[in-house]
């Protein structure tokens, strides 16, 4: 289990702040208001926005605090043992003030036309049933995004140079879809900076309920079919070999 100290706390808090800023002030200039708002905004610039970010702050700051930014995937790796629960923790909440500081900055910059949009806060939208079908939603997506990581990151066959293009490109793709649907949150230090700053709550429980739910079965497929026993399923350990030092040869009678 690798330690964690200050740098790695204030490189999870450093990097959900820009995470937060970056995605609020994205939303606030692309997401339209109103009663057609899911059809007149531009979910792929969102999407490729997400995307672009989070491959940048993964390789900002992956080398000291593993690149989480994300209480679900924080609880994903401590599920799985990779964190200690004081190290977890810590990094919780280092997230969640990151959250609630961007979203400040974003409000900052952007006062009068983060107004109608609420400071990029999630809330589900009225395409869905309601707000079960909202935790669905961030269940699916959380699961998505948690399990590309604990793969990308974490496993012994993966091509760890490709994991920040994986994981960005992933988090692009589930924005796309389930942006319009419920923000497209799939993190709550996310959800909960801008709910906080722009006094929009979205529902509370969808937000919190479905990336708990999402990222602990991504722990669980990980543990017992991606990683089952700690060995990939299609190798087996390989026998280890005696080693024995070769006889002499005999000397040539002069």
């Amino acid at each position: 289990m690798q330690e964690r100290g200050l740098a790695a706390y204030l490189a999870e808090l450093i990097g959900t702040l820009l995470l937060v800023f970056f995605i609020t002030s994205v939303v606030v200039l692309f997401v339209s208001t109103g009663s057609q708002a899911q059809f007149g905004s531009d979910f792929a610039v969102i999407g490729l926005v997400h995307a672009f970010l989070l491959f940048g702050l993964i390789v900002m700051f992956g080398v000291v605090s593993g690149g989480h930014f994300n209480p679900a995937v924080t609880l994903a790796a401590w599920a799985i043992k990779r964190i200690s629960s004081l190290d977890a923790l810590i990094y919780v909440l280092a997230q969640l003030s990151g959250g609630v500081l961007g979203a400040l900055l974003t409000k900052s910059l952007l006062l009068d036309e983060g107004r109608a949009t609420h400071y990029g806060a999630a809330q589900v939208s009225g395409l869905l049933a309601g707000n079960f079908a909202g935790a669905v939603v961030e269940a699916i997506g959380t699961f998505c995004l948690v399990l590309v990581i604990l793969a990308a990151v974490y496993s012994k066959k993966s091509f760890k140079e490709w994991a920040p293009l994986a994981i960005g490109t992933t988090l692009g793709f589930i924005v796309m879809v389930g942006g319009p649907l419920t923000g497209g949150s799939f993190n709550p230090a996310r959800w909960f900076g801008p709910a906080l700053v722009g006094n929009t709550w979205g529902g509370v429980w969808p937000y919190l309920a479905g990336p708990i739910v999402g990222s602990l079965l991504a722990a669980a497929v990980y543990r017992f079919v991606l990683e089952p026993g700690g060995v990939p399923p299609t190798e087996s350990p390989e026998p280890i070999k005696a080693s024995a030092k070769p006889a002499p040869k005999a000397n040539p009678a002069s």
